[in-house]
């Protein structure tokens, strides 16, 4: 009988409580409810990310450049993580590297990501020109910095 009663629990209850033929099943516990619940705690689950406040981001305004930098070696690593970190231009430890903020580069990220830190590139002082990309530099926050150079004002012809 208790294996009629297991087989009968993934019919609906209003079907087995119109049934007269069988006898209510006392261990009956529905099979739905032991695997839709969760065990996920909902605090992960919430609508917007308080990581945008801890790194600074705009969840509404995405960046649109990482910063890549290895952090950690890839000696005894698998051989799809080695060669991913070779396409990503990773080779040397502790060497920034700069990729777009796209879906595909960021699926390619998701495989070594335990190997890496990755940051925005904020630019602060604004877009560099053509004429001053030979000054910037990326300092130790992430923050794209011009140093713009001062050009002398042409001079003024001085009337007596």
């Amino acid at each position: 009988m208790s294996g009629v009663c297991r087989g009968l629990s993934a019919l609906p209850v209003k079907i087995l409580a119109e049934a007269s033929l069988f006898s209510p099943c006392p261990r009956f516990v529905p099979t739905r409810s032991r695997f839709t619940k969760a065990r996920i705690p909902k605090e992960l689950f919430e609508e917007r990310s308080k990581e945008h406040e801890k790194y600074g981001g705009d969840p509404d305004q995405p960046h649109k450049l990482h910063i890549v930098t290895r952090v950690k070696s890839v000696m005894r690593r698998p051989y799809w993580e080695k060669e991913m970190v070779k396409h990503l231009g990773l080779g040397k430890a502790h060497t920034p590297v700069i990729h777009k903020n796209t879906p595909a580069v960021n699926s390619q990220l998701k495989f070594v990501k335990h190997l890496v830190r990755i940051q925005p590139l904020k630019t602060p002082s604004g877009l560099p020109g053509e004429q001053d990309m030979g000054d910037t530099y990326i300092n130790s926050k992430g923050e794209l910095i011009v140093r713009r150079l001062l050009y002398p004002v042409e001079p003024k012809a001085i009337e007596p």
